[in-house]
């Protein structure tokens, strides 16, 4: 009898992204992996496959390119200074519509929404992002139903969350909405996430 795939996350990186807008996911997702039964797939892709060069420094490589991607069920889609060019690019906005429409669940982090805002997939829906760039996504599309006080929204098949580490927070949500609450919770512990701040 054939087995159903397993889940395939796919966090894209591209030149100027933050830092933690892609670690962050990728910590939480990839710990879900080593945990669950369900056996995730998380991998990282380019728009060609080349290593890129994150907003402080950090080089990444990517394990593919998004022509080599396959199907995904998950895209994550981080932040960083890297989206305002992206934003304007109408090559890259053709391609994040089209991802648009072969994904099932689309989410980005911080002003990763920037992009999705500038290829049209938040138009009148729910959505957050970082606290500085609120005026940079009502100039985009100003249907767009902010909401500057969440760390992430879900709506449905798009789930956008707040700056940097909020994409922790909606990484995990993502396990709990995956597969439960409980292997999230796990996640957590495995990773020892338990924010408290010092100052």
């Amino acid at each position: 009898m054939a087995t159903a795939s397993p889940l395939r996350l796919g966090v894209y990186v591209f030149d100027d992204a933050e830092e933690l807008d892609v670690v962050g996911p990728w910590e939480i997702l990839t710990a879900w992996a080593a945990l669950s039964a369900l056996h995730p797939e998380v991998l990282t892709f380019s728009a060609d496959g080349a290593g890129v060069r994150l907003a402080k420094g950090l080089r990444v490589v990517p394990d593919r390119s998004a022509d080599d991607v396959g199907p995904l069920h998950v895209l994550v889609y981080p932040g960083g200074r890297g989206t305002r060019t992206l934003s304007k690019d109408p090559e890259h906005l053709a391609w994040v519509r089209t991802m648009r429409h072969q994904v099932p669940l689309m989410t980005s982090v911080c002003t990763g929404a920037l992009v999705y805002a500038a290829a049209g997939l938040l138009a009148g829906r729910p959505a957050t992002t970082h606290w500085g760039a609120f005026d940079e996504l009502a100039a985009l599309d100003p249907s767009i139903l902010a909401d500057t006080e969440a760390r992430f929204v879900d709506d449905g098949d798009v789930v956008t969350s707040a700056g940097v580490s909020a994409g922790i927070d909606m990484a995990l949500h993502l396990v709990a909405r995956l597969e439960s609450p409980q292997a999230a919770r796990d996640v957590r512990r495995a990773v020892q996430y338990d924010p408290a701040p010092p100052v």
